[in-house]
C-alpha cells in the first residue's frame, strides 16, 4: 500500500489507516485476543501502517489486547504509527456524574499515561482530541500537549470531531502545527465536504482522518442500522451505483466506497475497521483503484438524491 505523510509531520501513514475499536468487546478474553491478532496481523502483511486506538474503546480493553500482542511480537511496533483519543469520561464516574469532556490538563496527562501502560509503549505517535469539550481552555491544553511532547510521551497531536472554527482556536494557541483532524466522512455523511472541514485540511495541510468510511458497514455486505448523522441519506440508493461501478471495474462496492474517499484532494485517509481478516486484506485494493471524476459524481448524486444544482 502507498504511503502520505501525516499533516506537516515527519510521520508516515498508509493511505487506510486500521481501526481498532472492534477488536476487543466485553466478552470473552480469549476470543477477543484471537480476534484481535489475526486482525492486526492481517492488517500489518496488507500494508496498513497507522492504528488508531481510543482511551475508552471496550472501557480500555481494546488498547491492553494489542499491548500484549505488541509484547509477543516484538517487531512489530517499528511497523506502525500508533494512534490514539483521549477526552471522553464516561457516565457514573465517579456515581452520577454525565458523560463528559475533560481537556482540563490533569485529565489529559492522566489519560495519555494510561494509554502509554496499556499499549506497552514508551511514546505514543498520535494523540488525538477525542470529542469537543465545550469547556476547552486553549492555553490549558496547549500547556499538556507541550507536557507531553517535551518528554518524550507523545510525538504529534490532532483532533477529532473539530469545526474548523474549533480547530482553528487550539492552533492559534500552538507552536506547532496539528497533524490530522478525524470526522465521520462518507457517501452517507456529506457534512464535512459542506461545513469548511476538508477545505481547512487543504489550505493548512491537515491529514484528515474518515471515521466510519463504510457507513457502519451500511455501504458494504453488514450494517443495519443508520447513524445519528446519517439521517438524511438513503443506502438504498446509493447501493446500485455502487456495484454499477464496482462490477465494471472488477472489484467490491466496499472497495469503491473507500476508494470515493481515496480521490479527494485532501488526501482523506479512511480508517477501516472490519475484524474479518478477508474483508481487511481485500479493502486495501482501495489504494490502488482511480475512480475518473465522472464516477465520484455519480456516487455524489446518488448520495444526495439528486443532480448537482
Amino acid at each position: 500500500m502507498r504511503t502520505q505523510t501525516l499533516g506537516q509531520t515527519s510521520l508516515q501513514s498508509s493511505r487506510l489507516a486500521y481501526g481498532c475499536w472492534r477488536i476487543a468487546t466485553r466478552g470473552d478474553a480469549a476470543a477477543d485476543y484471537e480476534t484481535a491478532r489475526a486482525a492486526i496481523f492481517a492488517a500489518v502483511d496488507a500494508g496498513y501502517t497507522l492504528f488508531d486506538h481510543a482511551d475508552i474503546y471496550c472501557d480500555g480493553e481494546a488498547e491492553r489486547v494489542f499491548g500484549r500482542i505488541l509484547r509477543e511480537s516484538p517487531g512489530l511496533r517499528a511497523r506502525m504509527v500508533i494512534a490514539t483519543k483521549g477526552g471522553i469520561r464516561f457516565k457514573n464516574r465517579p456515581a452520577g456524574a454525565p458523560v463528559r469532556y475533560d481537556f482540563s490538563r490533569g485529565h489529559l496527562l492522566a489519560q495519555a499515561e494510561l494509554s502509554l501502560r496499556q499499549l506497552g509503549v514508551e511514546t505514543i505517535d498520535l494523540l488525538h482530541l477525542h470529542r469537543p469539550d465545550y469547556l476547552m481552555d486553549a492555553d490549558e491544553v496547549a500547556g499538556a500537549f507541550a507536557e507531553l511532547r517535551q518528554s518524550g510521551k507523545v510525538r504529534e497531536f490532532g483532533v477529532s470531531n473539530f469545526s474548523p472554527s474549533q480547530f482553528s482556536l487550539l492552533q492559534s494557541r500552538l507552536p506547532f502545527p496539528l497533524a490530522v483532524n478525524q470526522v465521520e466522512v462518507s457517501l452517507l455523511q456529506l457534512y464535512a465536504l459542506h461545513d469548511g472541514t476538508l477545505d481547512q485540511c487543504q489550505q493548512l495541510k491537515v491529514t484528515p482522518l474518515a471515521w466510519s468510511p463504510l457507513g457502519a458497514g451500511l455501504l458494504g455486505s453488514g450494517g443495519k442500522d443508520l447513524l445519528p448523522g446519517q439521517a438524511h441519506y438513503n443506502p438504498k440508493a446509493i447501493l446500485p451505483v455502487l456495484d454499477r461501478i464496482a462490477g465494471e471495474r472488477g472489484v467490491t462496492r466496499e472497495v469503491v466506497a473507500l476508494a470515493w474517499l481515496l480521490k479527494h484532494p485532501s488526501r482523506l485517509i479512511p480508517i477501516v475497521g472490519s475484524t474479518n481478516p478477508a474483508r481487511i486484506r481485500q479493502h486495501a485494493a482501495a489504494d490502488q483503484l482511480e475512480l475518473t471524476r465522472e464516477e465520484w459524481y455519480h456516487l455524489v448524486t446518488a448520495a444526495r438524491g439528486a443532480e448537482m444544482p
